[in-house]
């Protein structure tokens, strides 16, 4: 049995895969707020429970926002302030009495995806996360790339490819940088541009479903959308060329990108064809905790 848990900052899920990936049980809690200790714990008594309910002990998985420093053995790069500069392996490990294996969430992602879900049968998968934040998991081979920097799919974090006076104001981001990827792909980027640009307060569903109703300004807006989409893709795909690219998170949602970003992205790409596929997660918000399971592929 595999177990695997998604540490979120609002919520941390656990899920027990069975041999062959079927699901044996499925447990989601709060995240306690601004405490490692009790995250700690908070982990170790769910996968108790899942033990005790089953009746039989299981592999650990751990995926986890930020990323294991090849140097320190510590967490860093981490929206989740409380985990950067802690042991996280270690202190599960003790925990729970066993080995725990750890990975970025969007590589678990990428992993989930790759191993039983829209990548099956590929060789090589680019696992993109379109929410809160840009993420992405490389997977080649059955093997997440994680680099010697471990910072293998940071793409959120490159500069918006082919810049144009259209794609708006320079915008700060989070890492220090300015007009990273993430600023104009997350769900919040996305947002804030377009209601800086209209003087409004709109999220992400409404801009969308009044695009979808013919409001002009807002399908200008998600026609941009899409091609900064195209353009971000396209760098991965002259650099990795993946056979397929899968999307995750919440602006993953929305059904006009799958059509939309393959139609504009032949423009970018340095290839007189395209073969690379783009899908939707099979799992959808649990790809991650299922690919933390996944991270024992002996099971």
């Amino acid at each position: 049995m595999r177990i695997g848990i998604d540490l979120g900052g609002t919520k941390i899920e656990l899920v027990a895969l069975d041999a062959d990936g079927s699901e044996l049980y499925k447990k989601r809690i709060k995240t306690p707020q601004s405490s490692y200790s009790k995250t700690i714990d908070a982990i170790g008594r769910l996968v108790l429970s899942c033990e005790r309910e089953l009746g039989r002990s299981g592999s650990v998985g751990v995926g986890h926002p930020g990323v294991i420093s090849p140097v320190t053995g510590l967490v860093k790069n981490a929206n989740s302030v409380c985990l950067i500069g802690k042991a996280l392996q270690s202190d599960l490990e003790f925990n729970l009495q066993r080995p725990v294996r750890l990975a970025n969430d969007a590589n678990c992602f990428a992993l989930s995806e790759y191993n039983d879900g829209a990548g099956v049968n590929v060789k090589s998968l680019f696992g993109v996360i379109l929410g809160t934040g840009v993420g992405a998991g490389i997977v080649v081979n059955g093997a997440i790339i994680t680099g010697c920097n471990a910072i293998g799919g940071e793409w959120g974090h490159n500069p918006l490819p082919w810049l144009k006076h259209s794609d708006g104001e320079l915008m700060a981001c989070y890492c220090g940088q300015f007009n990273c990827i993430e600023t104009f792909l997350s769900g919040p980027g996305f947002t804030a541009r377009f209601n800086a640009e209209n003087q409004c307060n709109f999220d992400s569903k409404r801009i969308v479903g009044q695009a979808a109703m013919g409001d002009q300004v807002s399908k200008n807006a998600f026609e941009r959308y899409c091609d900064q989409v195209a353009r971000s893709v396209a760098s991965i795909i002259n650099v990795l060329d993946p056979e397929i690219i899968v999307l995750g998170g919440g602006m993953s949602n929305i059904s006009p990108l799958y059509e939309r970003v393959p139609a504009l992205w032949g423009q970018y790409i340095f290839s007189d064809t395209v073969h690379t596929l783009l899908k939707p997660a099979k799992y959808g918000d649990s790809s991650g905790v299922r690919g933390a399971a996944w991270l024992w592929p002996e099971g």
